[in-house]
């Protein structure tokens, strides 16, 4: 039995900001943070990005705004979307442990909440000194083979275990697939 819950994230993606809020208010669970590259476990899968649908689309606009008011969290849906989020995701590998919290909170808010536009290098830079972390060594370190091996195996692993969405929550081997499927992963975590 699993003292953890994975969750698998990629900041691009609306739901894994509101199951990022939702993980944030249970601080007796311990949430074990797997990042992929959402767009390379899509290509893997073989699946569409809703992006490319515009009826899929405007769903999940109307379904994000529905269920952020009902989970009183703070949503925007970002003008800029989609952006290409490999930057921002090889930046979480590579930023010490201590700083990844808030790294996460500062990103997700600003793509999710606030409206910024994260392809920009600017507002990468602005909020990486927030967090007190030197950009130049951030953009130089995550253009780092290792740094990016690192986030290819972990979505590869990731695809492995039957993953093709986030967020996905795994707990004893049980897959969780969106959201929507938080309570389901805490119920499985409880009963352990």
């Amino acid at each position: 039995m699993s003292n953890h819950i994975d969750f698998y994230f990629d900041i691009i993606s609306p739901y894994a900001y509101i199951a990022h809020k939702k993980i944030l208010k249970h601080k007796n669970i311990i949430f074990n943070y797997k990042p992929i590259y959402l767009a390379g476990l899509h290509k893997l899968a073989g699946i569409d990005s809703p992006v490319f649908n515009k009826y899929k689309l405007r769903n999940n606009i109307n379904d994000c705004n529905v269920v952020s008011e009902k989970n009183n969290i703070d949503f925007k849906w970002n003008s800029n979307f989609p952006i290409n989020s490999l930057s921002i995701m090889r930046g979480y590998l590579y930023i010490k442990e201590d700083k990844k919290n808030d790294y996460l909170n500062y990103f997700f808010d600003a793509y999710w909440k606030d409206n910024q536009d994260l392809s920009k290098i600017e507002n990468i830079t602005k909020l990486l000194s927030n967090i007190n972390i030197n950009s130049e060594e951030f953009f130089k370190s995550i253009k780092d083979q290792s740094i990016k091996d690192k986030l290819i195996n972990l979505t590869n692993d990731a695809f492995q275990k039957e993953v093709f969405g986030a967020p996905t929550f795994i707990i004893n081997n049980k897959i969780f697939w969106g959201q929507d499927r938080f309570e389901y992963a805490l119920e499985e975590y409880i009963a352990n």
